[in-house]
């Protein structure tokens, strides 16, 4: 009946299908408090698609194609994820989309692709489209924590979080 509410506090660009679940239990006073407790925020946009919803229905997930997500890094949120690398803090991701979006930027770096990365840099600010697929044995660059939900079976976002945690440990907190 509400919109706004299927929609977290610090949403600001229309267009994706569906609200980045992970952060729909953040509120103002959470945030200002994880502010207070010396946690710097930093956002992201990536637009979720209708084929975030897809099951992956080959039988090697390597085959499976990822659909493409737009996405926006700007320059003081890639500024700050360079920083905390350099500094040796964590990089804690809220939903598997800002965890696809970083490691994407990461990718493109590594592999010499736009937008350039100066020296010593994980990723740079930019913008475009994400096809990256996260699967076990994926070998994080930027994350170091991921706040999430759980997800569908076969579901791309079920596999990066098998990714990060581990699939045993995953399939241990869904029993």
């Amino acid at each position: 009946a509400d919109p706004e509410r299927y929609q977290t506090v610090y949403a600001r660009v229309a267009g994706s299908v569906a609200a980045p679940t992970a952060g729909l239990h953040f509120t103002p006073d959470l945030l200002d408090g994880l502010r207070t407790l010396g946690v710097e925020l930093a956002f992201v946009t990536l637009h979720v698609g209708w084929d975030s919803f897809r099951p992956v229905s080959t039988e090697d997930v390597a085959s499976h194609r990822m659909h493409t997500e737009y996405w926006e890094l700007g320059r003081k949120t890639a500024e700050s994820v360079n920083a905390a690398k350099r500094d040796g803090r964590r990089v804690v991701c809220v939903g598997t989309t800002a965890v696809r979006l970083l490691e994407h930027a990461a990718a493109l770096a590594a592999g010499g692709g736009e937008p350039a990365v100066q020296l010593g840099e994980v990723v740079a600010p930019g913008s475009g489209w994400a096809d990256l697929f996260i699967y076990p044995g994926y070998r994080f660059r930027v994350v170091d924590a991921l706040v999430t939900n759980f997800h569908l079976p076969r579901s791309t976002l079920l596999m990066l979080t098998s990714a990060f945690a581990g699939r045993e440990l995953v399939l241990r907190a869904y029993a």
